[in-house]
């Protein structure tokens, strides 16, 4: 009893020393209020990012000072991985519900898909908000990017065991190697390249002709793979602009950086160019991207004919809307030059959509989904069935991917995650249909791009925003599963449950 107790209690000191460092991150939006205030400077806009974060920042200090520290067990990291969601998606509400006009629920909904990077918005009316805001949403979507504790621990210098518990917790992926010794050098790198990425992107779109403010935020929703935009029309919204092209190249590149491995991108840092094309995640990757361009744009042209090919620019205009699209929903990121849910799509073009939205980028990236090394790791799963058919019953085919054998342990954690994904979308799902006049495929996009952490789905933002309460709760529940990838989650309610 007295050892569950101290367990309980380390916990709590776990989370507070990350609340106390979130406060003073709720304080930014303020800052930000005052350099680019809108129409006028509003002393209600600074209190509601300040007095919050003060206030979480002294009740974190307390519970941090008043609590035991000790190194946490995989079950109890799993917890603090889960808690630390749930109330870092709570605490990113209160300005949100303070400043707008919208209820508990609405601002939670929002905060949740900002923090986990899904995407998914309910919010209308984006030119007009007030810039505090906007800003709000896209820095929640690139800190929670890379991850809450991963943030919490380059923020706080913490290492040991302790910080490879947690850190394992929140990225419980398959099995890779890190690119150095030591838990705290891993997450250094890891924030180096991130930090690289993002000043590389801000400087490019403010240079291509974003304003400073668009350029901020586009940069904080791109590298992080979450999508959200400052405006209503996505990036269709700078396609006016001179560089307009270029920019939505230079999106397409990040994306693409987002939705790649961290791991992938420290070999290319050091010189190991040849990752690119010999990684096996890499290269289905590459070819799921490439197949989906040339089924969507076949598709689309078998829909509206020739007239789609009539001239370069014509031609250019639309194989890049097909570029574009692919990537943005295969990252997660869920950026828009044209609505998924617009019939310029056909039918079998929206199903490969859905198919993408499912899979995700790679491993240790950015990017939501079940992610593509998994997806190989099943394929592979079934070449090796099919292949032992063929074979004496006692005969073992090991699963070789990468020259690194896959454990049976590890298929099998695969194989259960798919089971829980499939049953949360469908779950989801159903209940959106019961509940909303949604039609099969509009039900089923909706779901799964908040399990996956998509953004994108096949109705519009306002009938999302009139959603009855639970489909809303459902698809929040969703976002931060899928986030945490199911585990963490149901160790939680596990736990709450008294199992």
């Amino acid at each position: 009893m007295i050892k569950k107790l101290a367990n309980r209690l380390t916990v709590l000191n776990y989370l507070g020393s990350l609340l106390f460092i979130f406060g003073f991150a709720m304080m930014v939006p303020a800052l930000v209020h005052i350099f680019f205030p809108g129409p006028a400077i509003s002393a209600r806009i600074i209190a509601a990012f300040v007095v919050p974060g003060m206030l979480i920042s002294a009740g974190g200090m307390f519970l941090t000072k008043r609590l035991p520290d000790k190194v946490p067990s995989i079950q109890d990291s799993m917890i603090i991985t889960a808690l630390a969601w749930i109330v870092v998606s709570v605490a990113s509400t209160i300005p949100l519900y303070l400043l707008l006009d919208h209820s508990f629920i609405d601002t939670f909904f929002e905060a949740t898909s900002g923090i986990t990077a899904s995407g998914l918005t309910i919010f209308t009316g984006l030119d007009e908000m007030p810039p505090a805001i906007l800003f709000w949403r896209s820095f929640t979507q690139w800190i929670g990017g890379i991850g809450i504790l991963t943030f919490f621990l380059a923020v706080s210098f913490r290492g040991g065991s302790a910080a490879a518990t947690l850190f394992s917790a929140e990225g419980h992926k398959i099995q890779t190697s890190r690119p150095v010794p030591g838990i705290f050098n891993t997450v250094k790198i890891i924030w180096i390249i991130y930090g690289s990425m993002t000043l590389v992107a801000f400087l490019l779109l403010y240079i291509e002709g974003m304003t400073l403010f668009d350029a901020i935020n586009h940069t904080l929703t791109l590298v992080s793979t979450g999508g959200f935009s400052t405006h209503d029309a996505s990036i269709a919204y700078f396609s006016s602009l001179r560089y307009g092209v270029l920019i939505e190249y230079t999106m397409i590149f990040f994306m693409l950086m987002g939705g790649t491995n961290f791991l992938l991108h420290y070999k290319i840092s050091s010189g190991n160019w040849r990752a690119l094309y010999e990684d096996f995640e890499m290269r289905l990757f590459w070819f799921i991207i490439l197949a989906a361009i040339i089924l969507i744009g076949a598709d689309i042209y078998i829909s509206h004919g020739p007239k789609l090919i009539t001239s370069w620019s014509t031609f250019h205009l639309h194989f890049r809307t097909t570029l574009f699209q692919t990537i943005s929903v295969i990252t997660s990121t869920g950026y828009a030059t044209r609505n998924l849910n617009d019939p310029y799509y056909p039918a079998m073009a929206k199903q490969i959509f859905l198919l993408l939205m499912f899979i995700g980028g790679c491993i240790g990236s950015t990017s939501g989904g079940f992610k593509v090394l998994r997806i190989g790791v099943l394929w592979q799963t079934l070449v090796s069935e099919l292949k032992q058919l063929s074979l004496p019953p006692k005969a073992i085919i090991p699963l070789v991917i990468q020259k690194k054998i896959i454990s049976p342990r590890e298929i099998k954690r695969i194989c259960a995650l798919l089971f829980a994904w499939i049953g949360l979308i469908w779950i989801g799902t159903a209940l959106t249909l019961v509940c909303t006049d949604l039609g099969g495929w509009q039900a089923l996009s909706g779901m799964l791009s908040a399990v996956s952490n998509m953004g994108p789905f096949f109705f519009s933002t306002e009938e999302l925003a009139a959603f009855p309460a639970c489909v809303k709760l459902s698809y929040i529940f969703g976002m931060l599963a899928g986030r945490l990838e199911v585990l963490p989650i149901f160790v939680l309610f596990g736990r709450l449950g008294g199992r």
